[in-house]
């Protein structure tokens, strides 16, 4: 016992200013901007409809949103309908789509609010007309067809029904039938025979409901990796959600002729204190990790409930004065421990979680693969208690 205190080195430090972050997500609206200015032009016509929700990734839905728009998105996606009609309270008046509503969801606000929603089923159909005769005013749908993801959306069986049920609804004046739509289901997996058969049953879709005299504004089924990688499937207009934000879904080996995206937040915190490990010392919960030499390990006050995967666990790295070190242990509810080596760092050093990557700091694709998961995950699990910074 005596030995490991000799080596331990003092964790104090002089009181960081209160103008210094403990930790915080920078976001840069700027960045934001270009990556939909990108997108509108690598879609060559077709609308830019940006995709919001979750908190727009975790970016932050208005200023996303607004700065999205600023862009070039001519329409923006939420999943929610508290997501769009926190856009239309922010005055931002483009239009917004709301594709997820269980019965007994807000719907006549968001009709009086001019949010367009979406309708799978007949049944979602008559509670949408229900709503529009509450609110006085006219529902603009989208009809949902599941082309092949078993997701949500009409099955190719009951599209007739629904189709023929939004006709009769558009006559009588209740229904304004502006969409037709679905989603891809293996678009990050170019040439995966399944884009080619989603998007024959669409082509079947829209011809049956035109042919029924529905005149859609928009046609669309290309999420992000669609809209990078299918241009056959851009139709009336894009859908992309994390291609907004700067991840490319698609794998590198597959990007040919892929605009450049850049990722629009950076992740950081402050070491909170650092000391000397002797060789043979356990770390963290479980001490699934033993240190096999001496170090120095610092302490960052970020964890699970701040959206840093646990799954991480050992296996992410951060940026601390220039140089990548890595995750020791398991992550914790409030923070996680890095081997900083023979680094000079001292309490108040900030650590890059991840970022574009310009500096070499990791990127959120690089914890999405140190956690077996998605960059989406990783994004939008950035909690509320994470300060955003908007900058740009």
């Amino acid at each position: 016992m005596t030995d490991q205190f000799v080596h331990e080195q003092p964790g104090t430090a002089e009181p960081a200013s209160p103008s210094v972050p403990q930790r915080e997500a920078i976001v840069d609206l700027a960045t934001l901007a270009e990556n939909a200015a990108t997108l509108a032009r690598h879609a060559r016509g077709a609308e830019l409809m940006a995709v919001v929700k979750a908190d727009a990734y975790g970016h932050g839905l208005v200023p996303a949103a607004r700065a999205l728009v600023a862009g070039g998105a001519s329409r923006l996606g939420t999943a929610v309908i508290e997501e769009a009609l926190e856009l239309r309270r922010a005055g931002i008046g483009v239009p917004v789509l709301a594709w997820l509503a269980a019965p007994g969801a807000p719907l006549e606000a968001a009709i009086r609010a001019d949010v367009d929603l979406a309708a799978y089923t007949l049944e979602q159909l008559v509670e949408l007309r229900r709503a529009a005769d509450r609110a006085g005013r006219r529902v603009r749908v989208h009809l949902k067809i599941d082309t092949g993801m078993w997701r949500g959306g009409s099955t190719v069986t009951l599209w007739p029904q629904l189709v023929a049920a939004a006709r009769d609804a558009e006559r009588e004046g209740s229904v304004d039938v502006v969409g037709i739509w679905s989603h891809m289901a293996c678009a990050d997996d170019p040439g995966h025979p399944s884009i080619g058969e989603q998007l024959g049953v669409f082509r079947e879709a829209v011809r049956l409901a035109e042919s029924a005299g529905l005149r859609p504004e928009v046609r669309h089924i290309a999420n992000s990796a669609a809209t990078l990688s299918s241009p056959e499937s851009h139709w009336d207009m894009v859908r992309p959600g994390i291609a907004c934000y700067g991840v490319d879904p698609v794998p590198p080996q597959q990007r040919s002729g892929h605009p450049l995206l850049r990722p629009a937040m950076t992740l950081s915190a402050a070491v909170v204190q650092t000391k000397r490990a002797p060789v043979g010392s356990g770390i963290s919960y479980g001490h699934t990790h033993v240190t096999d030499h001496d170090t120095t390990l610092a302490v960052v006050p970020l964890g699970y409930a701040d959206g840093i995967p646990r799954h991480a666990s050992s296996r992410g790295d951060v940026l601390v004065r220039g140089h990548r070190v890595p995750v020791l242990g398991r992550v914790c509810m409030d923070q996680f421990v890095v081997d900083t080596g023979d680094l000079p760092v001292a309490p108040g050093d900030r650590v890059l979680v991840f970022g574009p990557g310009d500096t070499g700091e990791p990127t959120a694709q690089d914890w999405a693969d140190a956690a077996g998961t998605i960059p989406y995950e990783v994004l939008t699990r950035v909690a509320p208690r994470v300060p955003r910074r908007h900058i740009g």
